[in-house]
């Protein structure tokens, strides 16, 4: 269909790939965990932006540069390293009280947006997966451009989005009493701190290109 193959293939690949735990997964947990059902869900809509971003760049060839180029692949890795050990450092430093709903709503919907774009956009990693794993199921001499490559992202954005959002309901919901005590929802911030720092130091570890 539209110049793809082995749809079924794709659908079962991609469904073991939403529900196992990875970089998205544990900042949307941690946005849910800290800061309640609001937060997380908006920081699935911000990561599944930046998952759509990936599969344009994917899509049309540009994201071969990470592939090639390790300075490319170097930069834009320490890059976003250094954002998530901000964000960890800032969950640290943050005074803990109550995570009320007045509080989550000091913190605009565009801002918790935004940093879920960024932290997806800025881990190169994602964009090597998409460019090795979205070819497998698009039939080459189809002719039909970037449309395949556009389907099969559609897809896998709207299935992980859905999971995403079963997760973060979840989490914020199991946490939810925990949060409105003062001492609780201050090491929930932390822990939350440590999660974004460990997954800054973790993208600092990988190859600084591809194999």
């Amino acid at each position: 269909m539209f110049g793809t193959h082995n749809l079924s293939a794709f659908l079962l690949s991609s469904f073991l790939l939403w529900i196992t735990p990875g970089t998205d997964t544990m900042y949307i947990l941690a946005r849910s965990i800290s800061q309640g059902h609001q937060a997380g869900l908006i920081s699935v809509l911000g990561v599944s932006s930046g998952i759509l971003i990936h599969t344009t760049f994917a899509a049309f060839g540009l994201s071969a540069l990470l592939a090639t180029s390790a300075w490319a692949f170097t930069t834009i890795k320490i890059v976003g390293a250094v954002y998530l050990i901000y964000l960890g450092l800032q969950a640290w430093l943050k005074k803990s009280q109550p995570l009320s709903t007045l509080e989550i709503n000091s913190m605009s919907s565009w801002q918790i947006y935004r940093q879920g774009v960024v932290t997806n956009v800025l881990n190169p990693k994602v964009a090597i997966f998409f460019l090795a794993f979205l070819p497998q199921f698009v039939e080459p001499t189809a002719g039909f451009g970037a449309l395949p490559f556009l389907l099969l992202g559609i897809l896998f954005v709207t299935g992980g989005t859905v999971w995403c959002l079963l997760l973060a309901g979840f989490a914020a919901m199991a946490t939810n009493t925990l949060r409105e005590k003062k001492q609780v929802s201050g090491w929930l911030e932390r822990i939350t701190g440590c999660v974004y720092i460990g997954l800054g130091l973790n993208l600092l570890r990988s190859k600084s290109q591809p194999t």
